[in-house]
């Protein structure tokens, strides 16, 4: 096996393995226990110092 065979084989493999991280990260945004920390975070902009 030939490192572009690998090259072939693994190529759709990093699609759908950021897809999935994408997804888990996007569930972890909207997973209602996290929700006012991130609000709270979120606000840090507006904040005066």
């Amino acid at each position: 096996m030939s490192l572009q065979e690998i090259y072939q084989l693994a190529r759709p493999l990093w699609t759908v393995w950021i897809f999935l991280v994408f997804l888990g990260i996007v569930a972890w945004a909207f997973w209602p226990k996290n929700k006012a920390k991130l609000e709270e975070h979120g606000s840090i902009p507006l904040n005066d110092d």
